[in-house]
């Protein structure tokens, strides 16, 4: 994958399956907004690339497939969600159901009932968006996400996938661990593919499947948690020495103190 005439990505290999979380790590700069954006179809591929390293979605190819067909199947959380209008709340997450207008106005409202407690905007309901501060905003963005997501599985006889930027960057602790939490019901309930980009190992240790650490544009390793992360790797992902020890509250789970 080429940006700018620079390779971000190079000879990439990775698989999400339905029901699982896969957590995305690496250094500034290393390719990981770049991976999640091609996953995504919002980049587009070179066809030389892509006859050598296909992107599938469900057995789809996926530059094949246009937006309106991608929407049914994926939703995305970029890491800066732009919006310059003045809208309310509700509009904002009511975007997440364009995709299908197939349905009634009582499975939408449903819907947004399931988005807006699992996301936990409901105090947040009556207010226009551009009031909120920037954690609340990305709040309210999950909740767009997951308003889709929800309908996706509902209409789709497929699998389904949530694909996250660094969603929690900018949320306090308690609505870090509400929103990773909600993504993980996702893939347990709803049996959704989830893909999250993260800047917090612990955060990602405790939550996810497997973690993908990746440097330079590749990725180095791709296992469980108490497998991906070793001090010798970490310390080539992030060039800073790390030990690695039990977590003292969640059994099986590693923690990572970085020195």
């Amino acid at each position: 994958m080429l940006r700018g005439g620079v390779r971000v990505l190079d000879k990439v290999s990775i698989d999400l399956h339905p029901g699982e979380m896969l957590g995305i790590l690496g250094a500034n700069g290393a390719g990981k907004s770049t991976l999640l954006s091609t996953l995504a179809g919002e980049l587009s591929i070179d066809p030389a690339l892509h006859t050598r390293c296909p992107v599938m979605v469900n057995g789809q190819d996926l530059v094949k497939m246009r937006v309106a067909e991608l929407a049914r199947v994926r939703a995305v959380l970029p890491q800066k969600p732009g919006l310059a209008f003045d809208l309310g709340v509700d509009e904002v997450v009511s975007m997440g159901l364009y995709p299908f207008p197939e349905l009634s106005r009582q499975q939408c409202s449903t819907l947004l009932d399931k988005a807006i407690a699992q996301a936990d905007i409901a105090l947040l309901w009556g207010r226009r968006y551009p009031e909120l501060s920037g954690g609340e905003q990305q709040r309210v963005q999950f909740a767009r996400t997951l308003a889709q997501l929800l309908a996706a599985v509902q209409v789709n006889g497929q699998a389904c996938y949530l694909l996250l930027d660094e969603p929690s960057s900018s949320l306090d602790p308690a609505h870090q661990h509400g929103l990773l939490r909600a993504a993980r019901q996702a893939a347990d309930k709803a049996g959704a593919g989830v893909l999250i980009v993260l800047h917090d190992v612990n955060l990602a240790a405790l939550y996810c499947d497997r973690l993908a650490l990746m440097a330079g544009g590749g990725i180095l390793e791709c296992d469980k948690p108490s497998a991906a992360l070793r001090p010798e790797l970490l310390l080539q992902v992030y060039g800073a020495p790390a030990h690695v020890q039990a977590h003292p509250v969640h059994a099986g789970v590693p923690l990572v103190v970085f020195l």
